[in-house]
């Protein structure tokens, strides 16, 4: 009995590893199709209805969404690298003090490096923000 928990609990975690992502991008195209069925369906509703053109371009417009790029600059990403930099920093810390992976302090020190990476990150947004925000608002009222 023992032998077979101790195959079956690596290969679970192996599968529900892969299936995550697999799971996710399925959900996305999903998602996306009945995002592209729903327009359709209003677009034909519009046809169907005679709506004028004003109203159907009010319909059909989704309102502008705030672009997340500062410059040249994508915020995304950098959250996505300081927090994969704290992560470093905290498994470096936890090797350094020689922490065991079964220990709290382990994932205890590992959130702490997360919080410094998001910090870091904050910050950053912060100074690119107020470089670059202004210069943003400015060009989307001469449009």
């Amino acid at each position: 009995m023992e032998d077979i928990l101790g195959v079956m609990i690596p290969l679970a975690g192996v599968i529900l590893s892969l299936a995550i992502p697999i799971v996710a991008i399925i959900m996305v195209f999903v998602s996306a199709m009945n995002k592209k069925k729903h327009d359709k369906e209003v677009r034909q509703l519009i046809i169907e209805n005679h709506t004028d053109p004003e109203t159907a371009k009010l319909l059909i417009d989704e309102p502008k969404k705030q672009p997340r790029k500062m410059g040249p600059f994508n915020l995304d990403t950098l959250r996505a690298a300081c927090v994969l930099l704290g992560i470093g920093l905290g498994a470096c810390i936890d090797w350094l003090a020689g922490v065991a992976t079964k220990s709290i302090y382990f994932w205890l020190i590992i959130a702490f490096g997360i919080g410094i990476g998001l910090l870091c990150s904050f910050l950053v947004e912060m100074r690119l923000y107020k470089k670059y925000g202004k210069k943003e608002e400015s060009n989307e009222i001469k449009e």
